[in-house]
């Protein structure tokens, strides 16, 4: 199992948990590591950075085929597109960011970019979604989700790809298949 497994497990585990509760501790999560990036370098710097990109991978995959068909029902169609679309741009930087040295200049520029968007969708999810994902479900039903959510972050990719990224449909199609992929790629590099 890998360090953002366990992180998310440790951080987001309760039972009682809804799902809104356990990606906002998400949410805390990434700001942290953002920080850790932003303010490291070297091989430390490089390892926070793939955990970020893990947990960033694992979490908006699990969203988009968890949550937002559930959200799209109580916020709306524009609401859902709006987040799927912000992620989609957001899998695109991680992927450009993947390739790049970490004590380059430009991975810092791109990276400033990546923070800033990352944090901006996840206010709006926060502001705008979220409540109405807890307005429009019951408790119990909430509670599954985040069941479900965590089940799904299990098997999530643990690599951007950009493709899928912002489509429920493509995420539930091909996300299975990038996670075989994504998990054998990081057991030989050794991260």
């Amino acid at each position: 199992m890998s360090k953002v497994h366990t992180g998310l497990e440790e951080a987001t585990d309760r039972a009682d948990d809804d799902v809104v509760s356990v990606l906002v501790a998400q949410h805390g999560m990434i700001k942290d590591l953002l920080a850790e990036v932003k303010n490291r370098d070297g091989e430390v710097k490089q390892r926070a950075f793939d955990v970020l990109r893990e947990l960033l991978a694992v979490h908006e995959a699990a969203e988009e085929v968890i949550v937002r068909p559930a959200a799209r029902d109580t916020a709306g169609k524009a609401e859902t597109d709006a987040r799927n679309q912000e992620e989609a741009e957001a899998a695109r930087v991680l992927e450009e960011l993947e390739k790049r040295d970490v004590d380059l200049p430009e991975f810092d520029l791109l990276f400033a970019k990546l923070e800033r968007m990352v944090l901006e969708h996840a206010e709006r999810e926060e502001q705008e979604e979220f409540p109405a994902l807890r307005a429009g479900h019951t408790e119990d039903e909430l509670r599954t989700m985040a069941h479900r959510l965590r089940e799904a972050e299990e098997t999530a990719p643990t690599h951007p790809h950009p493709m899928a990224a912002g489509s429920p449909k493509l995420q539930r199609l091909t996300g299975p298949f990038a996670s075989m992929l994504d998990r054998a790629r990081d057991r030989l590099s050794g991260t």
